[in-house]
């Protein structure tokens, strides 16, 4: 069966003998997971680390002033993310998936080696903090390609009956590198004496992502075939899709919409909540830290099931009842977690929460990919996905606060969730079954 809208764009790779591919595949596999997972593990430590690194590389004075520093700058990589998605999405749909991937590593390298190499602001002064916001620079314009590429290197090199499983490694090795990353920190402040850590110890994880895992990322990359698919593909069509196919606009839209509930529900339920926790549900800052970590395992260990299953039932079904459960559900789990709620019961909303978002990371990559041409795939999954999680979720807990601040409830978070979510069920209900559709 093939898709009605676009030609199918790997007719020639579905000759090759299946036992060809094996190793390929394989090879990929691992090379993207292991990208993603440096990129996600240097993201979560320098935000666990940001206090000591905002000692380190601004002037000393006001500790709050310090610290907001140091958090403006771990928001630049989020500013640099945008432009990494045009410029890496558009080198993937032009030159190919495992180029875009080799330039991509060794960027994130540099500019985490910058970050774990540089001296503090008391060595070279003003040229600490520069340095700091270069290495977050290329940090984020390589991330910023990255998922794009990856989600689509992953879906494409997948057997016809395995996307959403293959393509979902790309959220489960985000989920990993973020669990790897605060757990490092976590070690090193177990450890070493404040003072070591202080003074050195923080730059461990820069310097084993930048000098360990970015290089063994680049060889398995280098060792990489690009995609069956793309191989096959027609020459690229300047973004200007087949007559008759939807616009890249309209589908960008259409990824904006899906994904706009697993965003918002992921920032609120497993980003936020360490904060919400302390101040309205008489939680101690560990405990709170201790349910979200809880809360991001289960999606971790979840993604990947869900994948499974949408292969086999289809992609709108598990997202329209995730959706919906996002409708019905925020509510009355946060009810629960205002009123005097027990630890064991903090522990199974943030339990349930990382398995819910699960079924959009597990489901969500192939379905958005499976919604583009693959001359157009990495553009229009880096751009459309990176504005979803910039200004949907990034803001989700800026939003959450100001919503609590602005009614004086601590629920009013959840019409957030709720909004976002009737987005995505309505989007979802929308959408055509791409699950046993060729790719186009």
């Amino acid at each position: 069966m093939t898709s009605a809208r676009f030609p199918p764009a790997h007719a020639a790779a579905r000759d090759v003998a299946p036992g060809t591919v094996a190793a390929p595949r394989l090879r990929a596999v691992v090379a993207t997971v292991i990208g993603n997972a440096l990129e996600w593990f240097d993201f979560a430590a320098y935000a666990f680390l940001a206090a000591l690194i905002g000692r380190h590389f601004f002037p000393p004075g006001n500790e709050a002033v310090t610290l907001l520093s140091s958090f403006a700058v771990f928001g630049v990589g989020f500013v640099a993310r945008p432009l990494g998605a045009i410029v890496f999405g558009r080198l993937g749909d032009r030159s190919g998936r495992k180029l875009a991937l080799l330039i991509a590593m060794p960027l994130m390298g540099v500019g985490t080696l910058i970050v774990g190499l540089t001296p503090g602001y008391a060595s070279i002064g003003i040229a600490a903090p520069i340095l700091l916001v270069l290495g977050r620079v290329l940090q984020g314009f390589s991330a910023g390609g990255e998922l794009g590429n990856a989600v689509a290197f992953l879906l494409e090199w997948a057997p016809p009956r395995r996307r959403a499983l293959y393509s979902s490694l790309q959220q489960g090795s985000v989920i990993l590198g973020t669990l790897l990353g605060s757990g490092s920190a976590a070690l090193l402040s177990s450890v070493l004496s404040p003072a070591d850590l202080e003074s050195w110890g923080w730059r461990v994880p820069f310097l084993v992502g930048g000098l360990v895992i970015a290089p063994l990322g680049l060889f398995l990359r280098h060792k990489v075939e690009e995609t069956p698919v793309y191989q096959g593909k027609a020459a690229p069509q300047d973004g200007c899709p087949p007559g008759g196919a939807p616009s890249p606009w309209r589908l960008g839209l259409q990824t904006i919409g899906l994904t706009s509930a697993w965003v918002v529900s992921y920032y609120v339920f497993l980003i936020y909540l360490p904060s919400f926790l302390p101040k309205h549900a008489q939680l101690s800052s560990a405990q709170a830290l201790w349910a979200s970590t809880a809360g991001l395992a289960a999606m971790m260990f979840s993604i990947p099931a869900w994948g499974w299953l949408s292969d086999r039932i289809g992609r709108r079904p598990p997202m329209l009842v995730a959706s919906i459960l996002c409708i019905v559900a925020p509510y009355p789990a946060f009810l629960l977690l205002v009123h005097s709620p027990s630890l064991a019961q903090v522990y199974l909303v943030a339990v349930a929460a990382g398995v819910l978002v699960g079924v959009f990371a597990g489901v969500g990559p192939a379905t958005m990919s499976e919604l583009f041409p693959t001359s157009l795939r990495t553009t229009g999954i880096s751009v459309s996905f990176g504005l979803a999680t910039a200004v949907l979720g990034g803001f989700a807990p800026f939003l959450s606060a100001w919503l609590i601040a602005a009614t004086g409830s601590p629920l009013s978070p959840t019409f957030y969730v709720i909004a976002a979510a009737l987005v995505s069920a309505f989007t979802a209900a929308s959408l055509r079954e791409t699950a046993h559709v060729d790719l186009a």
